[in-house]
């Protein structure tokens, strides 16, 4: 299989690695020149437990050198997913797939207006993946990847994208809400990455004091309250399941938290925001998210002025 990974930062490098492990043609397409050029003469080197190993994917910051591919998958910020489906549109085969396991809400949607809805596949990973500079990675965590068709109920284009995975060691399932799937994945972030965000703090410190720990609760609860007005199942321990990931991620720095942290833009908009924005096209309120939201706005919009 021919695979396009468009953004080659670390889950996508780590992913794009595996694959060619596993036989398939791989080409990762990123705009970041010296980790392209990098991976052309040296491959990608992968850090594991102390161990080392070098794998060749092609790299390139030019589609139109990739060609067609059959599954074109998306790794870029939700900041960028606008841009990365005009790509998927420009690589996917008439008969390919697009799979997007991106952070946040809303990116299945904005790459089923720039391909076939039909064609579009969404999902959650529980791998974890460390940028350590131009050409190498650090793989820090491996567990379920899980997904499903977006826009219909044909189970046959995820079932082979899931072998594919699973051939390369990336251990996915089909799962039979991909809705509810995305909603608990956004849960998880609303609950930890703005808080860690703003205050500089790592995931598990948000566990060690109870203001902390109700400012999560109430954040993921607002949410929770707006997926199921939406109609979205929602179990009954999901303020948990957050905690539990703090704690097991304890000395991680969120991605929102490294991305205020290194004054790029985050992805708030697509996960507290998102809770905001469907909140009002339900009747929600959610003053909580509200206010994380407009905070890290106002943080990031602000950058380099003081």
């Amino acid at each position: 299989m021919k695979i396009a990974v468009i953004g080659a930062g670390a889950m996508g490098s780590l992913f794009g690695g595996l694959l060619t492990e596993a036989g398939c043609e791989v080409w990762l397409l990123d705009v970041w020149e010296d980790h392209v050029k990098t991976l052309n003469q040296n491959g990608l080197i992968i850090e594991r437990e102390g161990t080392t190993r070098v794998v060749h994917p092609k790299a390139t910051t030019d589609p139109s050198v990739i060609g067609k591919a059959d599954l074109v998958i998306v790794f870029v910020k939700s900041t960028q997913t606008a841009a990365a489906g005009k790509t998927a549109a420009q690589l996917v085969q008439p008969d390919g797939w697009v799979l997007t396991l991106q952070n946040g809400m809303g990116n299945a949607d904005i790459l089923g207006r720039a391909v076939d809805s039909g064609k579009v596949l969404a999902g959650t990973t529980s791998h974890g993946a460390t940028l350590l500079g131009p050409g190498k990675i650090r793989h820090a965590g491996i567990g379920p990847t899980q997904i499903g068709p977006w826009a219909n109920e044909d189970r046959t284009m995820a079932e082979k994208v899931a072998g594919v995975l699973s051939e390369a060691g990336i251990s996915t399932e089909v799962a039979d809400n991909v809705h509810a799937l995305v909603w608990h994945k956004l849960f998880i972030n609303v609950g930890i990455n703005a808080i860690t965000a703003l205050t500089g703090i790592k995931n598990g410190e948000i566990l060690d004091l109870d203001v902390t720990r109700e400012l999560s609760r109430k954040a993921v609860e607002e949410a929770m309250a707006v997926a199921r007005a939406k109609g979205v199942p929602v179990a009954e321990d999901v303020v948990d399941h957050v905690f539990q990931v703090a704690e097991a991620t304890a000395t991680n720095r969120s991605s929102m938290g490294q991305d205020i942290d290194n004054r790029r833009l985050t992805e708030i908009s697509a996960i507290n925001g998102a809770v905001v924005r469907e909140a009002k096209a339900c009747g929600v309120v959610t003053p909580v998210n509200d206010t994380l939201s407009a905070l890290v706005e106002t943080l990031q919009a602000h950058y380099g002025k003081g």
